[in-house]
């Protein structure tokens, strides 16, 4: 438990400063919403008009230390600002809405690429030198080292643009009533889905298989797997019990690390494809210097990486008594 409150101070004090940095970088970027506005209309627009942007957008332009006495007031009271781009819906409505798309095709795609790299990496420790070990391993090691935007293209080209098997673009058909009580709708939700999921699970697939097997490696060589198979142990639960649930430890920071980064999108993937997630809202945010979206978007994102790693902290605690 002491172990526990430790983490969660530090967690805590990471939370704060990260909340400093989510005021300051977007107001260190040059230019802002109203004058990328304003130049926008190559002098349409009166100067005096300005000011009322300002306040229509809810601006302020003040010493920053009031800057940031309103910013953290607002966030005490859950209001993360207007949204420029999305003018006039709150931020917490257009971040959730992207949110949902990111962690159904991100989410899903990271799990997914976890389980069946960790399974794999465990078989490929366990019979070295057999078929998983000496072809599937090379094989997702070279996938692993292309970017995901690349394959991304290239999928999209072959699969996509050349043999029409899958869209091109977006999470699902326009012309189908957008409705998830609607079979047709989610079939189509899936159909956008499969491609650059697939992607995803593709490229990190090797990572995990590789991290896997390595750690499985240094756990078969411990003398109480030497016991185990001394005592009679079938090899399913010496492989499973024994070593892959002490193997798998070191992987779970990495694992929650990529849980709280699906929130972040996978920017390039979600742009090859056009998907509405986090990361594409994010680059549109950035474009447009919306600074209430971006620092939204922050902030769940940094939310997210701590609430997994002190998911972890305790997981670690409950798989590892050595912890306790």
């Amino acid at each position: 438990m002491r172990f526990l409150l430790r983490r969660f101070g530090f967690y805590l004090i990471a939370l704060l400063v990260a909340i400093l940095l989510n005021f300051l970088i977007p107001r260190m970027m040059a230019g802002d919403p109203v004058q990328i506005m304003f130049g926008r209309f190559q002098g349409r627009v009166e100067p005096a008009a300005m000011e009322s942007l300002y306040k229509t957008f809810g601006f302020v332009t003040g010493p920053i230390h009031e800057q940031f006495a309103l910013y953290i007031s607002n966030l005490l009271q859950g209001n993360l600002g207007t949204s420029v781009t999305f003018f006039p819906n709150p931020v917490g409505k257009v971040v959730a809405i992207a949110m949902l798309w990111t962690i159904r095709l991100v989410g899903l795609a990271t799990i997914l690429s976890f389980l069946l790299g960790t399974l794999l990496g465990v078989f490929a420790a366990w019979r070295r030198g057999g078929f998983v070990d000496s072809k599937v391993l090379p094989l997702t090691g070279v996938l692993n080292s292309f970017p995901y935007f690349w394959l991304a293209m290239l999928a999209l080209y072959t699969f996509g643009l050349g043999l029409g098997w899958f869209p091109l673009h977006r999470a699902a058909n326009d012309n189908i009533l957008q409705d998830w009580s609607n079979p047709e709708y989610i079939l189509s939700v899936i159909h956008h889905a499969i491609l650059p999921a697939s992607t995803i699970v593709i490229t990190s697939l090797g990572g995990w298989m590789l991290g896997m097997r390595n750690n499985m490696i240094g756990v078969l060589a411990e003398d109480y797997i030497t016991l185990a198979q001394a005592k009679g142990l079938s090899d399913r639960r010496i492989m499973l019990s024994y070593a892959a649930r002490n193997a798998i430890l070191p992987s779970l920071t990495g694992f929650a690390m990529s849980l709280g980064f699906v929130l972040g999108g996978a920017l390039l993937t979600e742009i090859v494809f056009s998907y509405p997630g986090v990361g594409f809202m994010l680059l549109s945010a950035v474009n447009a210097r919306d600074y209430p979206l971006m620092q939204g978007i922050f902030l769940m994102i940094t939310v997210a990486v701590l609430v997994a790693n002190m998911i972890a902290d305790v997981a670690y605690v409950l798989l590892d008594p050595r912890a306790r």
